[in-house]
C-alpha cells in the first residue's frame, strides 16, 4: 500500500522530468520533434501529446474539472501548437502537485470506478492502485520520449528519482 508521501514525491518527479524532456526537446526543430521515429505514438510531440491528454483524463476523473475534449484515439494530436502543449504541460504538473498535495489516507483507500473508453465498460479498482498507474504511465512514455530525444541529438539530463532533489 502507498501512502500520500508517494504522490507528493511522484508528482514533484513528474514536474522534474517534464522540465527536463520539453527542455531537450525546445532544442530540436518542430519538423524534428514531429518526425516518427518508430515509437508507439511515432514522434516525440505525439508522445508528449499522449501524456499531457491522459494527465488530463485522469486528473478529471480523481481530482474533479474538464476531461481532454478529444477521445483517446486523438490523443496524440491533443495538442497542436509545441507552444501551447509547453504552457499546459506546466499547468497541468501543477494541478497535478497541487492534488497530490491535499491527499490524506483516506483518499487512497477503497475501490475507484471509472467508465474506460479504451475497455468500453466501467471498472473498478483499489484507488491506491490506479495513483500507481498514473504515475507509472508517465515514467513509460517519457522513457519512451527520453530514448527519442537522445537519438535525436538532444541531451536530456538523468531520470533517476534517487538524483531528484527531494526537498
Amino acid at each position: 500500500m502507498i501512502d500520500p508521501s508517494f504522490a507528493r514525491t511522484m508528482a514533484r518527479y513528474n514536474q522534474w522530468q517534464n522540465q527536463n524532456l520539453y527542455a531537450a526537446a525546445d532544442g530540436l526543430s518542430d519538423e524534428e520533434r514531429r518526425k516518427d521515429r518508430g515509437a508507439f505514438f511515432k514522434s516525440i510531440h505525439a508522445t508528449l501529446n499522449h501524456l499531457l491528454w491522459a494527465d488530463y483524463m485522469w486528473l478529471s476523473r480523481i481530482a474533479g474539472g474538464e476531461p481532454p475534449e478529444c477521445s483517446l484515439d486523438d490523443s496524440s494530436a491533443f495538442r497542436a501548437e509545441w507552444e501551447v502543449m509547453k504552457a499546459d504541460r506546466v499547468q497541468t504538473d501543477l494541478r497535478l502537485i497541487d492534488w497530490a498535495n491535499r491527499l490524506d489516507a483516506s483518499a487512497l483507500e477503497g475501490e475507484f470506478t471509472w467508465y474506460s473508453g479504451l475497455l468500453q465498460s466501467t471498472i473498478a479498482k483499489p484507488k491506491h492502485l490506479i495513483v500507481v498507474h498514473i504515475f507509472n504511465h508517465q515514467t513509460h512514455h517519457r522513457g519512451q520520449v527520453h530514448a527519442m530525444l537522445t537519438a535525436a541529438g538532444a541531451r536530456p539530463h538523468g531520470t533517476d528519482l534517487a538524483i531528484m532533489q527531494l526537498a
